[in-house]
């Protein structure tokens, strides 16, 4: 190679090691601005929000809401075996992400098919309080970084709590003390297996999969549920 082609190559060698620097910089920075950016846990330690940001979507739309935090001791045993085993069978050892579920989720996506579910209870959790249903590469970073932030600063029992204080069981219907009282008539503390089971079931599509509906398909998840709650009575030692 003549020394001429050499020296062109190299010089185009530093302008791609110096172009991949200045990009992997500007990923650093921006992911150190979302961190610094994005809200902190640090205050639901002890208290649960005023708020959360699919509450207010509802609010916003006009919706009546139903909402009542317990804590952790006043939801039955049966609810937290109930959406453990629907929702995130492993959640008590894993920080937050489900390595193995987004292999799975980006298999199925460069295969063509339909986009598998691959997000925690955390990461639901996150997306609860703080974002939107909106699929964004933006929104998944925001996602990820408060996870990290929830598993951080948050006992995974105190996770769980806020989760099943959180998410929505019907519209408007918020939390597992506003739904039992508003399905069944009771608090969260007496919901037992086959209504603990209908009411997880309504998770993936509280507006067509809550208590209130018999469709086929709620009916089907009902079932599923509470044979996974029978084969893994083990959870309760975790709870």
């Amino acid at each position: 190679m003549a020394k001429k082609d050499r020296s062109i190559l190299r010089s185009f060698m530093r302008w791609v090691i110096g172009g991949c620097f200045l990009i992997l910089l500007g990923l650093m920075l921006s992911v150190l601005w979302l961190i610094a950016s994005t809200p902190s846990p640090r205050g639901l330690k002890t208290s649960f929000p005023k708020s959360t940001a699919f509450i207010e979507r509802e609010r916003d739309a006009g919706q009546r809401v139903l909402w009542a935090p317990v804590p952790y001791e006043e939801i039955s045993d049966d609810l937290k075996i109930a959406l453990l085993v629907s929702e995130d069978i492993n959640f008590f050892h894993h920080r937050g992400f489900e390595l193995h579920e987004i292999r799975e989720a980006l298999r199925s996506a460069l295969g063509g098919r339909r986009l598998r579910g691959a997000s925690t209870l955390s990461q639901q959790l996150a997306k609860n309080l703080w974002l939107s249903p909106e699929r964004s590469f933006r929104r998944k970073v925001e996602e990820a970084i408060l996870t990290w932030k929830l598993e951080r600063n948050l006992s995974k029992k105190r996770i769980l709590e806020l989760y099943l204080n959180c998410v929505e069981f019907g519209p408007g219907v918020f939390g597992v003390e506003a739904a039992s009282e508003y399905y069944f008539h009771k608090p969260a503390s007496e919901v037992r297996d086959e209504e603990a089971a209908r009411l997880i079931a309504a998770l993936p599509s509280p507006s067509h999969r809550h208590p209130g509906t018999n469709s086929k398909a709620a009916l089907q998840a009902v079932d599923r549920i509470l044979y996974r709650m029978h084969r893994a009575q083990w959870l309760k030692k975790l709870l």
